[in-house]
């Protein structure tokens, strides 16, 4: 008989696991329907020995003084700093855009004359979106808007979502800023890094644990017909926990293929994105990320594409008006299941960074635990 029944291994259900488990001492079941723990954050080492990220690059980062101290405990950190580039005709720019990325988009008139316009009009060190740029009331920074949105932002978008920046909602285009500083780390956290020896083992430590017992490759549905438990936690899809009734909830997907190369380098950053025709978004180099020493190289291709359930993974929630309303009618159906807590990017429809799953999972055990916060 368990306390919990977990379904799904990612770092949600992991953490949660680990606090119920080793702080309030309950027996806990977790599963998962893939044949691993770690979810997207999911790492291995290839045939060729290179410590690769299944589900695409992962880059931990955070503000948060408790979800770095937390999770610390599991893992030693390289030290990465995450720098991108995006190549546009042929030219590396600095990404997110900043004032160094002027200075290769246009010529050094330009540059400095946007530059000093931006920093006059948003002051120094701050972010304006992209979309906003273009609809200021300075005509340089207006038509440097255009620039930057047809260059960096518009192919690449209508790639990543199968929809223009404009038909995004504003918390997704919010991401495609202009910075009013210099500098190309594309995380400004106070707290940013990879784990020196990959995420697996971080998945292993949190699971090792007397009250804990782990099952791969098995969907809720069998374990729920298998196993005894008091109460869930499900970080699934919250449209297929209820069988669909009120539609399916929408999501992008990703595919990756794989190359090895018998060279140390292929190219100059860990991440470049790609802002043009072709049908990828961008390679990954993932040596450069983990600070692995091997003798060759191993890099992805980045493919986005539409989810297909049961044929593909869902990565992304697509945030729209239409989407949220399926979604709040699915939250209020959970709402009335006292026995079952909804918690993760897709049981909440809501894209969450690493750190921003440990921080939900964490403020869950506060609630569970009765703690104040």
């Amino acid at each position: 008989m368990y306390d919990y029944l977990i379904a799904g291994a990612g770092f949600t259900g992991a953490v949660l696991a680990e606090r119920l488990a080793s702080v309030s001492g309950m027996k806990i079941l977790i599963t998962d329907r893939r044949p691993h723990t770690g979810g997207n954050a999911y790492d291995y080492h290839d045939s060729n020995g290179v410590l690769v990220h299944k589900y695409g690059a992962h880059i931990f980062h955070t503000n948060s003084d408790r979800i770095w101290n937390y999770i610390s405990r599991f893992t030693a950190w390289n030290g990465y700093n995450h720098r991108v580039d995006a190549m546009v005709e042929s030219k590396p720019v600095p990404l997110p855009v900043n004032l160094d990325s002027l200075d290769a988009l246009f010529n050094s008139r330009e540059a400095k004359d946007i530059s000093a316009a931006l920093i006059n009009e948003y002051g120094l060190n701050n972010k304006v979106a992209v979309l906003d740029l273009i609809e200021c009331s300075n005509p340089i920074l207006r038509k440097a808007g255009e620039v930057i949105y047809e260059k960096i932002y518009y192919k690449y978008t209508l790639k990543q979502w199968e929809l223009s920046p404009r038909e995004l909602k504003k918390s997704v285009t919010s991401r495609l800023p202009v910075y009013t500083t210099r500098g190309s780390s594309y995380f400004n956290d106070k707290y940013q890094g990879l784990p020196s020896g990959g995420y697996s083992p971080i998945f292993s430590k949190l699971l090792n644990n007397k009250n804990i017992d782990v099952i791969t490759g098995m969907p809720f549905r069998e374990a729920e017909k298998t196993f005894r438990f008091s109460k869930v936690i499900f970080t699934g899809a919250a449209d297929e926990f209820f069988d669909f009734v009120q539609g399916s909830l929408p999501y992008r997907s990703l595919r990756f293929e794989n190359f090895h190369y018998n060279k140390s380098s292929f190219q100059e950053r860990a991440v470049i994105n790609y802002p043009d025709d072709r049908p990828y978004t961008r390679i990954l180099e993932f040596r450069k990320m983990t600070l692995q020493e091997t003798a060759g190289t191993t890099i992805a291709y980045e493919y986005p594409q539409k989810y297909v359930r049961g044929e593909n993974e869902p990565y992304y929630p697509i945030p729209s008006r239409e989407n949220e309303l399926i979604h709040k009618k699915y939250r209020l159906m959970a709402d009335k299941l006292n026995s079952v807590t909804f918690a993760g990017r897709l049981a909440d429809y809501t894209y969450y960074n690493m750190d921003q799953a440990i921080g939900r999972a964490l403020s869950i055990y506060d609630k569970i635990a009765g703690k104040k916060v």
